[in-house]
């Protein structure tokens, strides 16, 4: 099993030779544009433009929780817009994650990393917007991802 590495830095400019995907936590609502999607949309206009389409063709499409897309950004980079919260905050409702959401994202990401022989890179996700607690997302991440081997890396803003 490989080990979970916590660093400092910007998880859309990750530190790795090779494939990439950078994994982040969106809500099952459309909205796209707080939290670390801001620094996705600043680099790359494309996966905000899918996470819309796939959004407005939701009928017809996987789109819901649990749900990963893959977007295509450079040449050895992708992005996974994983559909782990419900709605956004609000109110007293509780905190919008969904863990067993966010773990089958996780499953899913892990095949798409082992497939393109992809390292992952990801703030800690769940944990910022999503309201979710890192001591219950960090073993979905090494269950998921370094359990097959895939080398991940959290990005901590300095």
């Amino acid at each position: 099993m490989k080990p979970l590495e916590i660093i400092a830095g910007d998880a859309t400019c990750p530190q790795a030779k090779g494939p990439k995907i950078i994994a982040h936590v969106c809500n099952d609502i459309g909205g796209w544009g707080k939290g670390f999607v801001l620094a996705v949309s600043k680099r790359w206009p494309e996966p905000e433009a899918r996470y819309r389409e796939w959004h407005r063709g939701r009928s017809g499409n996987d789109f819901g929780l649990g749900a990963v897309q893959l977007v295509r950004v450079q040449p050895d980079v992708w992005v996974a817009n994983m559909i782990g919260q419900r709605g956004t905050r609000t109110g007293s409702s509780g905190p919008p994650i969904r863990y067993d959401a966010v773990e089958r994202c996780l499953a899913t990401l892990a095949d798409h990393a082992v497939e393109l022989g992809a390292s992952v890179h990801m703030p800690r996700i769940g944990c910022g917007l999503a309201g979710g607690k890192w001591s219950r997302i960090e073993p979905l991440i090494t269950g998921a991802l370094c359990a097959r081997d895939v080398d991940v890396t959290v990005y901590e803003v300095t």
